[in-house]
């Protein structure tokens, strides 16, 4: 199924009225269901063992009310498969095919919402809608799963162009994929967020995009970037259509969203974490940090009178918090 669109998030927006639903938690989904992620490639490990696993995450998250599914690509780069063996078109391929899963997940859900009855919906959410897939583009230190990703600590050898070079052919083919935009996710630093501008100008990429930074004290980016200036770049960028902010605890996104407003007239993404801690040197979460789903979902609407349009959650977050959003901002009061 195809839908024609004037801007590709303001289709969401409108048929939302005003609002959309981004999927949950995808890697920790998959532990959820068994999975071993305990690997350099993390969730980009499932593209070469259990593809049918990412496709049933995908379609629970539809059920639960998504209008846009992130691709299982976010720890999947080319140098990454090379690692493990495989050759450059082989890494290629599976890029590829981590959005090719997540559009197949979309025809299932049409084909079920086109057969569906009342009486076999229950409790999933089947409803004929525009659905987007985004295609995950993770960060340099996600490539290196050294904990740097929540650093956004480099080292002063990598320059803008090394990122540059880096991501370049990643994002040229998950451009020519067929996702309907870009993810790009957990940016930690000002300097990666402007290599991806820079590359999303390139003549090669013909594809928008939406750039979420990550938090840790609710005021600057996690390398201690400012969050105002890191925003002005995608803020300058005409194929940024959303910017915001992702994989951060709850209580700090009424203040970055408000902070996110003072320099973007762009509609502003947030899919917070549950709140709990990951200790990257043991490669676990920290139990026993986080919020609940129904104290995350209760923020919603709070997220929204501050700005928030495109709504939805990272690590340890559902289909149950996703639904939850789906109901809570179907029932907002303006």
């Amino acid at each position: 199924m195809s839908w024609s669109s004037r801007s590709i998030v303001v289709d969401i927006l409108e048929n939302g009225e005003g609002v959309g639903v981004v999927d949950g938690g995808l890697a920790t989904e998959l532990e959820h269901h068994g999975a071993d992620l305990n690997d350099p490639l993390w969730s980009a490990k499932c593209l070469l063992t259990s593809p049918n696993l990412i496709r049933q995450v995908h379609i629970d998250y539809l059920e639960a009310g998504a209008d846009i599914i992130i691709s299982a690509s976010y720890q999947a780069t080319i140098q990454g498969f090379r690692a493990k063996g495989l050759s450059q078109e082989e890494s290629e391929a599976l890029l590829k095919k981590s959005v090719d899963i997540a559009c197949e997940a979309r025809n299932l859900y049409y084909e079920t919402c086109s057969k569906a009855s009342l009486e076999d919906a229950g409790s999933k959410i089947l409803k004929c809608r525009p659905i987007l897939v985004a295609a995950s583009v993770g960060s340099y230190g996600a490539y290196l799963a050294d904990g740097s990703e929540y650093s956004g600590k480099y080292g002063d050898t990598v320059t803008l162009d090394i990122l540059k070079d880096f991501h370049r052919r990643r994002v040229q083919v998950l451009a020519e994929s067929g996702a309907d935009l870009i993810a790009f996710e957990t940016i930690p630093n000002k300097l990666e967020a402007q290599a991806y501008a820079e590359l999303l100008d390139e003549e090669s990429i013909k594809i928008p995009a939406w750039f979420s930074f990550n938090s840790k004290d609710g005021e600057n980016v996690v390398s201690g970037d400012s969050l105002l200036e890191c925003v002005s770049i995608a803020e300058a960028s005409e194929k940024v259509i959303a910017v915001g902010i992702n994989c951060t605890p709850p209580r700090f996104i009424t203040g970055l969203i408000l902070s996110i407003k003072m320099v973007t007239t762009k509609p502003i993404v947030i899919y917070p974490n549950s709140g709990e801690m990951y200790d990257p040197t043991i490669k676990e979460w920290v139990q026993n940090t986080g919020v609940s789903d129904e104290d995350f979902v209760s923020q919603v609407n709070n997220w929204w009178k501050a700005g928030a349009s495109l709504f939805g959650g990272c690590c340890r977050t559902t289909p149950k918090t996703i639904r939850g959003i789906y109901k809570t901002l179907s029932e907002r009061s303006v």
